[in-house]
């Protein structure tokens, strides 16, 4: 089979497309067909060795498609079962295997291609307002990369509740998108710390979700109310240096996390949950699901450098059946 494959960290140009043997799944395992494989900044962080793996690898975690095997104890699948899931070994292939456990039925009203593109952004998105701070109606929020694939969810999700969203994004077009989104206000990050007091009446927000970083970091405390929350769940600009606990205390008994999606979704009852009502909101137009672009695997390097250049708005997929042009 074909498959993107990392055979040493540095710049996207290490991503190449190799012939490589098919995987086979084991106990408790499902091989899947991929159809579309979703690109996410872990996917760079991995590739950067930011984040460690074993050389060499195929990248990618969440992707969509058809189950083609099954191995001893995998009942929680079938063949021909579109699948999507976050928990894949390798989903930049045109097959891949998972777990059983964590492959998530995709509805029949859902395109493949939808699923891939809204399952671990959408659940990104999903706990981080309902678990991690839950939004209630009348809180302030500011979601940062109000453009960006789990900016937009939150922004939906965000005014679904009843909040009021304050987004940055770096571009006029962006801005619109996230306006269109659900947010109130929208500016440019030089700007989001005034804004938010302005709006406030000097206050600020009860939460600000913060996938960028190093070069947001300080001014999202300043922008928190007393004992406000700052969700730290990405790392777009560069890691967040360290920090003192007592700077905390002086802006205010502020909080500080850094959720991740396994740690809420630990457990095959919780990811169906939590799927069942993100894919309902989908099915129901509640939420909508911007797919930025989709590219062949050969062009893997380039769906990279688009990620890290801030260049998308929305979801970027990879698709096996496509070819380079």
């Amino acid at each position: 089979m074909q498959a993107v494959v990392v055979r040493q960290t540095g710049d996207a140009s290490v991503l190449r497309l190799e012939a490589v043997d098919a995987p086979q799944p084991g106990p408790g395992e499902a091989l899947v067909r991929m159809e579309a494989a979703g690109v996410n900044f872990i996917d760079v962080y991995q590739r950067t060795g930011l984040y460690a793996r074993p050389l060499p690898f195929t990248p990618g975690s969440e992707g969509a498609g058809e189950v083609v095997a099954v191995g001893p104890g995998a009942a929680q699948v079938a063949i021909g079962d579109r699948v999507v899931s976050e928990s894949f070994r390798g989903a930049y292939a045109e097959l891949a295997i998972a777990p059983a456990e964590r492959l998530v039925r995709i509805p029949a009203n859902v395109t493949t291609e939808v699923a891939a593109a809204v399952m671990l952004q959408g659940l990104t998105a999903h706990y981080l307002t309902t678990s991690t701070y839950a939004l209630e109606a009348g809180d302030w929020c500011v979601v940062h990369a109000a453009a960006g694939g789990v900016g937009l969810l939150l922004c939906q999700l965000g005014a679904k509740r009843g909040a009021h969203v304050i987004g940055t994004a770096s571009s006029s077009e962006k801005q619109a998108r996230a306006r269109a989104a659900g947010a109130e206000h929208v500016v440019a990050y030089s700007d989001f710390v005034g804004e938010v007091k302005q709006r406030t009446g000097g206050r600020g927000a009860q939460v600000v979700y913060d996938s960028v970083g190093k070069s947001t970091f300080n001014d999202s405390l300043d922008a928190l109310a007393p004992r406000g929350m700052l969700v730290s769940f990405g790392q777009s600009s560069g890691a967040v240096g360290p920090i003192d606990p007592l700077v905390l205390s002086k802006k205010g008994s502020l909080f500080l996390t850094r959720p991740t999606l396994a740690h809420y979704v630990p457990t095959r009852e919780e990811l169906l949950a939590r799927s069942e009502e993100l894919f309902g909101w989908v099915q129901e137009g509640a939420i909508t699901v911007r797919i930025d672009r989709t590219l062949p695997l050969a062009q893997a390097a380039e769906a990279h450098r688009a990620l890290e250049r801030r260049d998308t708005s929305g979801k970027v997929l990879l698709t096996p059946s496509l070819r380079a042009r």
